[in-house]
Parts: structure tokens; C-alpha cells; sequence
């Protein structure tokens, strides 16, 4: 799948990685996300790397089912870079959620990008055109600029 922007002028791009778990890892997958989310902000390595990566504007982790979990962001500029972005600052978390899937790309994901890649590409959900932003020119480090 190629990721494009949906407008010429829209710098925010959205991801839906929908990943299908393996019936036997459901509740321990659970719980790792659980365990996660529940971890101070401070301490969430997903928050800390999201904060230094700079050009993510959303991001949650959604249980479709007992069958799927979604990664939903939405996020500045290019998705090569953007996904790189990830296994450069939370691939080990990424490891970590993998491990519980039904066809996970080679592990660690650090030493192993462009799978990690082509598996993000294939499980990526297309959004239907048009993307809506509030704010389609605006990347997220000139919103925090202006906030502070």
C-alpha cells in the first residue's frame, strides 16, 4: 500500500495498524498493554519517545476484539520515516506487542526495519479520502510553539 498525502496541503497523516493476535496470547497480550498504559507518563516509554519523536498529534492502542489490536495515530509527514521513527525510539515495545502476533514481521525490530516496515504497509488500514484536520498545515512542534 502507498501512503499519500489526501490533500496537497495536509501535513498530518493517519495510521490505523490493525495486528491480528494469536488466540493462545490474547490475555498475556492484554495484560502487556494494560501494563503499559497504566505506567506513569513520566515512565511510559511510548509517551517519552512519542514526546521526542515530535510529530505525532494522537496516538492509542484499541482492542477491535479479542482477535485484533489497533495502533491509531495520526502523524506528521512521511510514513517511511515516520515508521522508522518507531524503530529507532519504542522498538523494543513494538517487540514486546509482536511477539503476541499471528504473523509478526523477524525480531527485534531493530535489526530488522524494512520488514518491520513491509509489515506496518500490510497492516495498515487506508483511511477513505478526505482525511479531516482542524488544523491541516500545522505539524505538531509549531502547535507546541504556539502553546508554550
Amino acid at each position: 500500500m502507498t501512503v499519500v498525502p489526501t490533500t496537497d496541503t495536509t501535513v498530518q497523516q493517519p495510521l490505523t495498524l490493525v495486528m491480528p493476535v494469536r488466540p493462545e496470547a490474547r490475555r498475556a497480550l492484554r495484560a502487556e498493554v494494560e501494563q503499559l498504559q497504566a505506567l506513569p507518563r513520566a515512565d511510559n516509554p511510548v509517551i517519552t519517545a512519542l514526546d521526542a519523536i515530535g510529530t505525532v498529534h494522537f496516538a492509542r492502542f484499541v482492542f477491535l476484539d479479542d482477535d485484533r489490536l489497533a495502533v491509531i495515530t495520526t502523524y506528521d509527514g512521511d510514513f517511511d520515516r515516520y515508521i522508522m521513527d518507531f524503530v529507532d525510539h519504542i522498538g523494543p515495545v513494538f517487540d514486546l506487542l509482536l511477539q503476541h502476533m499471528a504473523d509478526p514481521p523477524p525480531l527485534p525490530v531493530q535489526q530488522h526495519p524494512d520488514e518491520f516496515l513491509d509489515y506496518v504497509r500490510r497492516h495498515d488500514l487506508a483511511c477513505l479520502p478526505p482525511f479531516y484536520s482542524a488544523y491541516p498545515t500545522r505539524p505538531v512542534l509549531d502547535i507546541r510553539a504556539d502553546a508554550g
